[in-house]
């Protein structure tokens, strides 16, 4: 029986509404992606245009490399009157973020392994969520702990024994652990953020790991390979590139933490090679002083702002470029 006019309304509207809403997704979803780099466009220029009167004034290279710090207070448009060095603010940024770096990754591989290939059935759950809201305490509140209880009463007692025991080390005229001790301190902020980004690396790399191939494994436990060996040698290898993931986002929450290292890391503009010592950061600066800042000082901290984001930029190309080493040198198809 041919079909009426009526029964072929509804196909024909529906073939319609398909036509129009195929074309509409795809340009909502092409929207969505490139307006990541219209948003970082939007504040890469912003930010360079603000920051860029210093730029003509102390040089880029001498902006980065400069070692003091002395903002002026000229409310105008006219010639700057301070004295614009961002380097103590760079290498307390990357020193703390190294001594995360150092402290949390280690930790967040024994985690996530014991969690993946150790841990008893019923406490895989109960492990991972405590991880999890560990990720979500504010990091005021790290600060506040760090500050108050952490160093007083663990960190000042440990840094006291590292300057008694090894202030002599030398390694090529740096000294690490030379005195005197006052508690807050690049090493203090290094070790609390390395508590902060511990959650965030141990997730993803226990997620890494939870996703490995398991007749790889039973394979290799069939050749006679002990749980360390297989653990080792047929796991961690072909994870390389997500651990490597992982640990980018750890580093960049490390290198743009504000509040916390604001409290930890002692405030000063001054820089030597102590971890046992204070000085600053580039975040904790631009949030210490923005509220009083005068406007060339303001220009002062866009600046900072434009260093602190070519620093992440290049961690993490270098860290890229460290995963397609690897990965070409390992066969890993997957990098």
């Amino acid at each position: 029986m041919p079909a009426t006019v009526t029964d072929q309304q509804p196909s024909l509207r529906s073939r319609h509404r398909k036509r129009v809403a195929d074309p509409a997704f795809r340009w909502f979803v092409t929207l969505a992606g490139t307006s990541v780099f219209i948003i970082l466009a939007a504040m890469v220029v912003r930010t360079t245009t603000e920051a860029w009167p210093i730029f003509r004034h102390e040089g880029f290279f001498g902006f980065l490399t400069g070692d003091r710090w002395v903002s002026g207070s000229t409310r105008g448009e006219g010639e700057l009157t301070g004295v614009y060095g961002a380097w103590p603010f760079i290498y307390g940024t990357l020193v703390t973020a190294a001594i995360a770096i150092v402290i949390a990754l280690p930790l967040a591989l024994g985690i996530a392994f014991y969690i993946n290939q150790l841990a008893p059935k019923r406490l895989r759950n109960p492990l991972s969520y405590t991880v999890e809201m560990l990720a979500a305490v504010p990091s005021i509140i790290f600060g506040m702990w760090g500050f108050f209880w952490l160093i007083p009463n663990v960190l000042r007692p440990f840094f006291e024994w590292l300057e008694a025991s090894l202030g002599w080390l030398s390694i090529l005229g740096w000294r690490p652990f030379a005195g005197p001790v006052f508690g807050p301190g690049y090493l203090a902020a290094g070790i609390v953020l390395g508590i902060m980004i511990l959650p965030i690396i141990t997730a993803i790399v226990r997620e890494v790991i939870a996703v490995h191939p398991a007749d790889q494994q039973h394979a290799a436990y069939a050749l006679g390979a002990t749980r360390y060996e297989v653990m080792r040698k047929v796991i961690l290898p072909s994870s390389f590139s997500g651990i490597v993931g992982a640990t980018m986002l750890g580093l960049g929450r490390a290198i743009g933490e504000t509040i916390a290292v604001m409290m930890l890391i002692g405030s000063t503009k001054n820089w030597d090679g102590s971890l046992l010592r204070g000085g600053d950061s580039m975040a904790a600066h631009i949030a210490a002083t923005f509220k009083d800042a005068s406007p060339e000082a303001v220009k002062g901290l866009m600046a900072i702002g434009v260093a602190l984001f070519l620093v992440t930029m290049l961690v993490n190309v270098c860290a890229r470029l460290l995963v397609w080493r690897i990965g070409r040198v390992a066969g890993d198809a997957a990098v």
